[in-house]
């Protein structure tokens, strides 16, 4: 069959108006997520302190060891928690308010608690502390899910990779942000972590104000609420052209290939065997971003640091160092997702997660033998945040788009989404007594659950960059065992008045 010619390809423009979209919903929501992954992390002796005193004053005596360790592992755990649930709220309101009225609404999430960490010392409660993680929690699982699938729908298919990464990339932006705030000549001393803590609602604040004025996902407003004029009015402001015949045609073929499908809830997407290895495959990459230990990383990067020697004067700035290479390696990936596609991004990444995992093991083994062996221990925690920056972490997001349609992909991001922040939440709340068990061979566990995802990508997760979701579903049809539709009538008769370059780019779709 022969395929679209070069000329009548419509290549999309990084236009104004779909890079402010971006800043905006990413700075608001996904900056939020990675800063409060990693606020509390270096004013832990601070905040225990504090919840030493307030336990003292009104017990009268103050709280023994494990009483401690178990109200500090719950406040960095219910974070995840709180993620988990926020999770299990996308599909219905994405599909009631749409995904930018969703962002919205999830401001509540953000503005009430960072009030709440605000005030709690003044009040005098670390109860308010732990309810304020939990209710930012719901903000993280809402946003992380939220805003990869409202950029996806508005970007034109060449540039969805590179916008695809930008959550990420916010999210390594606001852990490097917290990391700096948290240095103890800024906030993370005994005065300013209360301050430190309230930061987070800043960014609410700034996209309740701005996000109004930018258009929802055209996609969400054509397929599910059959308003074309805001759709094609909205793609005319992303794309900065009058003429979006074809990205709306491609629409209007989305929707009619799926009509049978009907509005997937989770249970349906769970027995559907059109979409079974779509489903299967998301769960396994979300399952390998967290299981691979990076969250461990985020969460007692201080500890880590200590472990391999480096005195605690300057764990704090190697922390920061980690948090900077962080993020240049996520833009990086943003720079060449849609060059060298998801598909080696991740499987590079994940290799070099399992590499660094089995040296680190061995470097934090030996580092007590060995003089040198602490800075390769740093090395090796480098090298590992490398790895996961340009695949693992971003990519799964991405993918996650790609995969479903209209009508699957809120159930496909709830289902995603409870994977991940039910995995962020086992990591958080077992990597302590982890570390303290098995000591450096914990990360030998995190290097197998690397390796396992590698080979899981790549004999089962297909390349899907510069496709349209139409044309990703198509390849998909193959591995879940159905009968691609090849045929210019049956594809004509979805939509007859269909231009021309528009039916051959569908037919071109679905042959393998």
């Amino acid at each position: 069959m022969e395929k679209v010619p070069e000329s009548v390809e419509q290549k999309g423009k990084l236009t104004l108006m779909l890079v402010l979209v971006t800043l905006i919903s990413t700075f608001g929501s996904s900056f939020q997520y990675g800063y409060n992954v990693a606020s509390i992390n270096s004013p832990t002796p601070f905040m225990k302190e504090f919840y030493n005193q307030t336990y003292s004053s009104r017990t009268g005596q103050y709280a023994s060891e494990s009483i401690l360790v178990m109200l500090w592992s719950f406040t960095v755990s219910v974070f995840p928690l709180g993620g988990f649930v926020g999770s299990l709220l996308v599909a219905p309101l994405v599909n009631c308010f749409g995904r930018k009225g969703t962002l919205l609404f999830n401001n509540v999430f953000s503005i009430i608690p960072a009030i709440m960490m605000g005030c709690s010392e003044l009040a005098g409660s670390f109860e308010i502390i732990i309810v304020a993680r939990f209710l930012i929690g719901i903000c993280a699982g809402l946003s992380s899910n939220v805003v990869p699938m409202y950029l996806g729908e508005m970007s034109p298919k060449n540039l969805r990779g590179a916008i695809g990464v930008v959550p990420q990339l916010f999210i390594t932006i606001g852990i490097l942000m917290a990391q700096i705030f948290g240095i103890r000549n800024v906030l993370g001393n005994h005065k300013g972590w209360t301050v430190l803590l309230a930061v987070t609602g800043i960014p609410a604040v700034l996209q309740l104000i701005f996000l109004p004025f930018f258009p929802e996902s055209p996609r969400y407003c054509l397929i599910q609420k059959g308003d074309e004029e805001k759709a094609r009015k909205g793609l005319k402001r992303l794309r900065g052209c009058e003429n979006v015949d074809v990205e709306i045609e491609e629409m209007r073929l989305e929707d009619h290939s799926e009509k049978a499908e009907g509005q997937l809830t989770v249970l349906n997407l769970c027995s559907f065997r059109p979409l079974r290895w779509q489903l299967i495959s998301i769960i396994a990459m979300n399952m390998g971003q967290q299981l691979s230990g990076i969250n461990a990383v985020y969460y007692y990067a201080d500890s880590i640091y200590s472990s391999a020697g480096v005195e605690d004067s300057s764990v704090q700035y190697v922390t920061v160092g980690t948090g900077s290479v962080n993020v240049v390696m996520t833009m990086l990936a943003a720079l060449i997702v849609d060059a060298l596609g998801r598909r080696i991004l991740l499987l590079t990444g994940f290799g070099i997660c399992f590499i660094a995992c089995a040296m680190l093991t061995m470097a934090l083994k030996l580092q007590e033998s060995i003089s040198w062996m602490p800075y390769l221990s740093i090395a090796c925690v480098v090298v590992f945040v490398i790895g996961h920056a340009i695949g693992p972490s971003p990519i799964p997001y991405v993918v996650t788009t790609e995969m479903f349609r209209q009508s699957s992909r809120p159930a496909a991001f709830m289902v995603a989404g409870s994977v991940h922040w039910l995995s962020n939440f086992t990591v958080g709340l077992i990597f302590p007594y982890l570390e303290k068990g098995l000591g450096p061979y914990s990360f030998i566990i995190f290097g197998v659950i690397s390796l396992l995802t590698l080979i899981y990508i790549y004999f089962i997760v297909p390349e899907t960059k510069n496709k349209t979701f139409l044309e990703v579903s198509q390849i998909m049809a193959k591995r879940n065992g159905l009968e691609a539709c090849t045929d210019s009538k049956e594809i004509h008769s979805l939509n007859p008045g269909l231009p021309v370059v528009v039916e051959e780019a569908a037919i071109n779709a679905t042959t393998f």
